[in-house]
């Protein structure tokens, strides 16, 4: 369900909890809300105007993020990896290749490329390296916490850093891939802990202290940090 409440689009979720959680997601600071089943509308409403002016500011900073523009896949272009910033230098030869080599990654294309088709490839590269991360770094949280999914993946997703499904299986941002490697850990802790508890509540706050004790700081920065367009 959707309303507007002071020009603000507002996603509405009933759902059996016992309080009404508000978020403002990245990247385009899309409101939602998750409210008791018993919550009239109109005190949805209301509580959504008295949080107007964090919303905006919330928006605001989203807003005013430093993104990285198209890309072209040509010499001198950044790509960040793991939170480091590398710079493309761009080759040409019949088979495709992507190499790290000290402050650079070696992009060797076909001359007759277009830029879809080297970011295409250059995904899937990324791609290979996420999935190879979490291969190492999930059965390690799986054993800290005690919990274990019933699978993962990956995807591009648009508002959500991770997801974790009713069965079980977690979903992680290709996104990650340009993240610092604590942003990885910070996800792949969170979505394992909602195995445990569904809801951002007080006993899921106490359980992310529990396990990382510094994870508000990396969840700024994973939120703060810039973002490279992925299609």
């Amino acid at each position: 369900m959707r309303m507007q409440v002071s020009g603000i689009t507002v996603a509405v979720t009933k759902k059996d909890i016992k309080n009404i959680h508000l978020s403002v997601m990245p990247p385009d600071g899309a409101v939602r809300i998750s409210a008791p089943l018993n919550l009239s509308d109109e005190s949805i409403k209301i509580f959504v105007r008295t949080k107007v002016a964090w919303i905006k500011r919330q928006q605001e900073k989203f807003a005013n993020q430093a993104r990285l523009s198209e890309r072209e896949y040509v010499s001198g272009e950044s790509i960040f990896i793991f939170g480091r910033q590398y710079y493309l230098r761009v080759e040409h030869d019949r088979v495709n290749g992507f190499v790290i080599d000290g402050q650079n990654v070696v992009l060797t294309v076909r001359e007759a490329s277009t830029a879809q088709q080297r970011e295409n490839y250059v995904n899937e590269k990324l791609r290979e390296m996420l999935v190879a991360e979490i291969e190492k770094r999930l059965p390690a949280w799986e054993k800290k916490t005690h919990l274990k999914c019933n699978g993962w993946q990956t995807k591009i997703m648009q508002n959500k850093w991770g997801s974790c499904n009713p069965a079980g299986k977690l979903w992680f941002n290709l996104h990650l891939a340009h993240t610092p490697i604590r942003c990885l850990d910070y996800v792949i802790l969170h979505e394992l802990l909602h195995l445990k508890v569904r809801h951002h509540n007080k006993d899921f706050i106490a359980l992310l202290d529990k396990y990382m004790p510094f994870w508000q700081e990396v969840r700024k920065e994973l939120n703060d940090f810039v973002l490279m367009p992925m299609k």
